[in-house]
């Protein structure tokens, strides 16, 4: 069998073989909506190969917290969407005996190998655009189901019925319906450039569409297709600014009410994904003609349509239903220590855990909205390369880089320019089992920072992985992640320092 990314299948085939090796695993992850999908793939296929493990999340994974992993009885420990960059550290407990890593992630690697490492960035294959955390996993997963001695039961299909006498593949016995969470992952690792996924990405799109739990196809490129309501949609519509629509409760109303169409059903506004492809149409045609009349750029307007992906299984019209939707409800749990929950919804509770989702989102929808109106309320500080500003503890650690870039574009906000955002960091308490954590004091010693550019900059040679890295190390900190997006952590009062160095690595990059 060959697995979706044949470039990394013998890498991953080893680190298969490692695993079920093992008595049992410590599976520890990353708390975004990468992580949380690379956990939940990693974690079904574990099980269907009878594994024994347990799942622990870390916002970070810093000396203390691989000092606490290997502080565990846990001989092998499976480290998904992150681990690369922190295998110095890990090396080091790898060469005390302490346990044997394997790695499935995308982050730019440590200056140190380990057998058991599967990155794409190792096989030329780009991490930040064209394989996510949860692409690894999948990868990983694919390979476990085979190299496997247990055999799941050929007659049970993806969706838990009855394969088909066509002879239907099998998507559950080779992990391949373990697809639409890679793509939920990639997705809400803004690995969506251009309006869709690429590379090996790509292939996994290909495979979870074959295996009948994924969707694609051209569609309207706003965010909420399927929950909110016409107005709702169009008035938030800002990656797209449409002059009297974009940020206009009113023009949005306008805007509807001089279509010919029924748009409202029993009193109700209909949402984008009740409406006919007729309605559609009529709905888009009439946005472009209103972009082109005010004067939005055509490569602007090309970006109103992009590639959308459905997991056709979940319900219409709710957030489990369109890969962005869901990959933001996931970013709404395990960014207020509940990562239990948005573990809970990948694994299919749709009852309980889905519920206190939705309630962590409208919650999540609210700070960011408080966040994103308090930076520009206050404007950013400029440099000559960057722009910057430091929330301080009024924007939780966990989303100022989210609120950062969603607040680019905004008056006085370049998007010229990368942005750099610091926030205190709070004091982490967790619990093996990844449950609630009660609030805690932040931390004095430490601050966070996250970094956000658009791909725009990235194409021009901006890497803010190597920025973050370079200039935390400088005031005696330590980061990285990806060109598009990073973050590090650094000893607090070091903040000047650590602009004036970010700011020169950044014109060194765009010169």
């Amino acid at each position: 069998m060959t697995g979706p990314v044949p470039e990394l299948e013998d890498r991953a085939v080893t680190c298969a073989e490692r695993l079920c090796e093992a008595d049992r695993v410590l599976l520890t992850s990353h708390i975004d909506a990468d992580g949380l999908t690379s956990a939940a793939i990693a974690a079904q296929a574990l099980e269907r190969a009878s594994i024994p493990f347990e799942t622990v999340f870390k916002k970070q994974l810093d000396d203390q917290a691989i000092a606490d992993i290997a502080a565990t009885d846990y001989d092998t420990v499976l480290f998904t969407d992150f681990g690369s960059g922190q295998l110095d550290i890990i090396g080091a407990h790898e060469d005390a005996g302490d346990f044997t890593p394997v790695i499935a992630d995308h982050h730019q690697p440590a200056d140190r190998e380990t057998e058991y490492h599967l990155n794409p960035l190792l096989f030329g294959i780009n991490g930040a655009s064209e394989l996510s955390g949860a692409g690894a996993s999948y990868v990983l997963a694919r390979a476990l189901a085979e190299v496997s001695d247990n055999e799941p039961d050929p007659s049970v299909a993806a969706d838990g019925g009855t394969v088909t006498a066509s002879g239907t593949a099998n998507a559950r016995a080779d992990n391949r319906d373990l697809a639409a969470l890679a793509v939920v992952g990639a997705v809400g690792d803004m690995q969506a450039s251009g309006g869709e996924l690429h590379g090996a990405n790509a292939k996994i799109v290909a495979e979870g569409v074959d295996a009948g739990v994924l969707e694609t196809g051209k569609d309207l490129a706003l965010y909420g297709k399927q929950t909110r309501p016409l107005p709702k949609l169009l008035e938030y519509a800002t990656d797209v600014h449409i002059p009297g629509i974009s940020n206009d409760e009113n023009g949005a109303l306008r805007f509807l009410d001089g279509l010919d169409l029924e748009l409202k059903r029993d009193g109700e506004w209909r949402r984008w994904s009740g409406l006919t492809n007729e309605e559609k149409q009529t709905v888009a045609s009439a946005l472009v003609r209103r972009a082109v009349s005010s004067g939005v750029p055509a490569k602007k307007i090309e970006g109103l349509v992009s590639t959308a992906y459905v997991l056709p299984e979940e319900p219409a019209g709710t957030e489990l239903r369109d890969a962005s939707e869901f990959s933001t409800l996931l970013n709404a749990t395990a960014r207020y220590e509940r990562a239990d929950v948005g573990l809970g919804v990948c694994l299919g509770d749709r009852d309980g855990a889905l519920e206190r989702a939705r309630k962590l989102l409208r919650n999540h929808r609210r700070n960011l909205s408080e966040g994103i109106d308090l930076v520009t309320r206050e404007g950013v500080t400029h440099e000559d390369n960057v722009q910057w500003f430091h929330a301080g503890d009024r924007i939780r650690e966990t989303i100022v880089g989210i609120v950062a870039g969603m607040a680019m574009g905004n008056e006085g906000i370049s998007r010229s320019k990368p942005i750099i955002a610091f926030a205190e960091k709070r004091a982490e308490r967790e619990s093996a089992t990844a449950n609630r954590s009660d609030d805690v004091p932040a931390a004095d010693e430490e601050i966070k920072v996250s970094a956000r550019g658009t791909h725009s900059l990235v194409r021009k040679g901006l890497d803010l992985s190597a920025v973050m890295g370079q200039a935390s190390r400088a005031v005696d900190g330590d980061g990285g992640g990806h060109d598009v997006a990073a973050g590090a952590t650094i000893p607090k009062g070091n903040e000047d320092e650590f602009i004036e160095r970010a700011d020169e690595i950044v014109g060194d990059q765009l010169s």
